[in-house]
């Protein structure tokens, strides 16, 4: 499968990536959505309703599907990173809203992205997504203070 090439969204950090994926999904990009991710066949995609993806063709095939009614609006908030020299790890909650037939809907997803440095700069590699348990709370889990 012929890919787009990743030179389309130029990465010097995580962040900068991040704010690229992001704003793919909001205007419906799936070029430059792809173009996030490293290119390579070893990605995955973990998505909220718990499909695994893996590849790019999985993954491009499923953001096609999402994004064939228009672009998703996503915040992310409560970010938290963990970053070495070649790799790094953001924890994110996301704000989504979409669009369907019957209005609007909206949800709140965990998500974690694992970025990659390549010779081209930053990629993503791994994205895993779960629906919070509290979805329709402000941003912040009922008892701050659990611990598993």
């Amino acid at each position: 499968m012929a890919r787009t090439s990743p030179r389309l969204v130029p990465a010097e950090s995580p962040d900068d990536l991040e704010a690229a994926f992001y704003d793919a999904l909001h205007k419906g990009d799936l070029d430059r959505l792809m173009a996030c991710w490293a290119d390579e066949d070893e990605i995955m995609c973990v998505f909220a309703d718990g499909a695994r993806l893996l590849g790019p063709a999985a993954i491009r095939a499923a953001y096609a599907a999402i994004l064939e009614r228009g672009g998703l609006w996503v915040r992310p908030t409560q970010q938290m990173r963990l970053q070495g020299p070649t790799s790094c790890v953001h924890s994110v909650v996301e704000r989504v809203s979409t669009m369907l037939p019957d209005g609007r809907h909206d949800a709140t997803v965990l998500a974690t992205h694992v970025y990659q440095k390549t010779g081209i700069g930053w990629r993503m590699v791994a994205r895993h997504a779960s629906l919070a348990p509290w979805a329709d709370a402000p941003a912040a889990p009922p008892d701050a203070t659990l611990l598993h």
